[in-house]
């Protein structure tokens, strides 16, 4: 696998779509699009709060009319599915095929490119999303993401009202800091054509942890003798249910803690494409430490 971009090749004066733009991920590749000079407009479901220099698009991805508007004049698309279920994303590909502009689709690192069926519906809707963009002939560049650390931004509300994490457990897998994830994005939405590179570039962190592991290196960094509680499903069931969590959305998180398998594949994907290795898990919650206060 080439390097894909370094700052001299990439294009100037890109024109760029980001989907999810508000979410974890997605606010920190707006940002660094930014940085290099890029225009940016989001698709957002919601109306988000302005944000100087990004142009807002309001609507549902699944809309081919809403995502007509959001293609006009774009070079490259940030793309992030957020539905569990594939079947209505034939308009979403259809319009990106007419527009044409380059896909960098968000997939997982838990596909099992050997097995016909994945592990769980999250899994498998990635594994869905890309085959539909290749069958559509896209030539998508896919970067499949192994576990984001910020997914520990849900636990904030259980540390500041005491020391102990509840909730499901999952397998191991090798946490990568969603910051990696957002460079190594930019770098293939802002590549020069001939760096191209479709992978899939697997993203990974620097170690394999447990969610017993990314307490504790959270418990370091807040300086507290932080503990992990592993639930039984039908209490995070009920728990995840009674916060207001679609009930689909349970049962695919409940169905990844039961399935999934460990994965203890750590790889140099994210040097090779941003230049640098990927950060740990302990020097993200040293950074982010103040919002688990």
């Amino acid at each position: 696998m080439p390097d894909t971009a370094r700052s001299a090749d990439r294009r100037p004066g890109s024109s760029i779509l980001v989907t999810g733009a508000t979410g974890n991920l997605g606010r920190e590749v707006v940002h660094r699009l930014q940085a290099h000079g890029a225009h940016v407009r989001s698709l957002t479901r919601h109306q988000p709060a302005p944000r100087a220099g990004v142009e807002p698009v309001v609507g549902d991805l699944a809309d081919p009319a809403v995502v007509r508007e959001a293609l006009g004049g774009i070079d490259a698309v940030f793309l992030i599915w957020p539905l569990l279920d594939s079947s209505s994303a034939h308009g979403l590909v259809a319009e990106l095929n007419a527009a044409a502009p380059r896909v960098v689709y968000l997939s997982t690192t838990a596909i099992d490119d050997e097995a016909a069926r994945q592990s769980d519906p999250i899994v498998q809707v990635h594994m869905d999303m890309e085959a539909l963009l290749h069958g559509a002939g896209l030539r998508p560049v896919v970067l499949r993401s192994d576990t984001l650390a910020s997914n520990t931004r849900g636990w904030a509300p259980q540390l500041r009202a005491g020391d102990m994490v509840s909730g499901l457990d999952i397998a191991r897998t090798a946490v990568v800091d969603e910051r990696d994830v957002a460079d190594a994005a930019v770098a293939v939405l802002l590549a020069q054509h001939d760096r191209l590179d479709q992978g899939p570039h697997l993203l990974t962190g620097p170690e394999v942890l447990s969610r017993a592991d990314q307490v504790a290196r959270l418990g370091a960094a807040l300086r507290r003798p932080l503990r992990f509680q592993a639930l039984p499903d039908d209490l995070a069931r009920s728990r995840m249910l009674a916060d207001g969590r679609p009930e689909p959305l349970v049962e695919a998180l409940i169905a990844a803690s039961v399935r999934r398998p460990e994965s203890n594949r750590i790889t140099d994907h994210v040097e090779r494409l941003t230049g640098r290795p990927a950060g740990t898990f302990a020097k993200w919650a040293v950074d982010h430490a103040a919002e688990f206060s």
